[in-house]
């Protein structure tokens, strides 16, 4: 799958956004090994600690339906924002715990600008089970 066939995933996942608080509707994607293609959006609460990013959302639906880190090869996030848009904190350090360290994540916009980053990237140092023994 190229950068953009998994931006377009993404965007189709922004579709279903449930964002009427910030306005800001996020869409992820998440291409397993088997070709399968996890789709999350963000969902606001006006409980605003129960809502929970794209990122999250799509990762968490392919771990409740068994999938794991070694099954994942490429995610895609898109939001409208100047540039490619980038995960928040929380959502980097689920992506570095459940998401391979070094595989490829495209970062996009509604303009299509995209960057390429990886987990590693994006948070470099990670909290990690290993720090926890």
């Amino acid at each position: 799958m190229t950068n953009k066939q998994i931006i377009e995933e993404a965007l189709k996942a922004r579709e279903h956004s449930y964002s009427p608080y910030s306005n800001f509707a996020v869409g992820a994607a998440v291409l397993a090994k088997d070709g399968r293609v996890f789709h999350g959006c963000n969902i606001e609460n006006s409980a605003y600690g129960c809502a929970l990013c794209a990122e999250r959302v799509a990762l968490f639906k392919a771990v409740s339906e068994g999938y794991s880190k070694d099954d994942f090869i490429l995610m895609g996030v898109v939001a409208d924002t100047p540039g490619p848009t980038s995960p928040c904190g929380s959502c980097r350090q689920v992506i570095s715990e459940l998401y391979p360290r070094d595989q490829k994540i495209v970062l996009g916009n509604l303009n299509g600008d995209y960057y390429e980053t990886d987990a590693n990237e994006l948070l470099p140092f990670a909290f990690e089970e290993s720090d926890m023994r």
